[in-house]
C-alpha cells in the first residue's frame, strides 16, 4: 500500500475517527492520536510558528510520522477489512418477529426426486 499521495493521506485522516470509536483498538494507539492532536494545539513546538513556512513544517512532519506508524491499523477502516460486530447489539433479542416458518430437515423428497429415483431403479 502506498504511503504518499493526497488521496491516501486524506482517507487515512478520515479513518482516524472510526479507529478511535472502535473499542478493540489498543489504548496506546489511541493515545498516539490524542498526543498528535495535543501537539497541534499546544503553543510549544520544535520550530516556533513565527517562522511561517517552517513553523507549520514540524506539525506536518509529526502527523506524517503518526500516519505512517498507524498506517496498517488505519487502512483496516477505509479498506473495509474490519467487519462490524452486531453480537452485543442483538444479544438476547428476537431479530425476526411475526414470521411463520417451517424448518425442512431434508428428509422429504420432492416429486422430481421421486421420479428420478423410480427411473434409476
Amino acid at each position: 500500500m502506498q504511503f504518499l499521495g493526497f488521496r491516501v493521506l486524506f482517507k487515512r485522516i478520515k479513518a482516524i475517527r472510526f479507529m478511535m470509536a472502535d473499542k478493540s483498538v489498543r489504548w496506546t494507539k489511541k493515545a498516539i492520536i490524542v498526543a498528535g492532536i495535543a501537539y497541534l494545539f499546544l503553543p510549544i513546538d520544535l520550530i516556533p510558528p513565527v517562522l511561517f513556512p517552517f513553523g507549520i513544517l514540524d506539525d506536518i512532519v509529526v502527523w506524517a510520522l503518526i500516519l505512517w506508524y498507524l498506517r496498517s491499523e488505519l487502512d483496516k477502516y477505509w479498506i473495509g477489512e474490519k467487519p462490524k460486530d452486531y453480537s452485543r447489539k442483538f444479544r438476547g433479542k428476537n431479530v425476526v418477529d411475526d414470521v411463520e416458518y417451517d424448518v425442512d430437515d431434508g428428509e422429504q423428497e420432492t416429486e422430481t426426486e421421486k421420479e428420478k429415483a423410480e427411473e434409476n431403479a
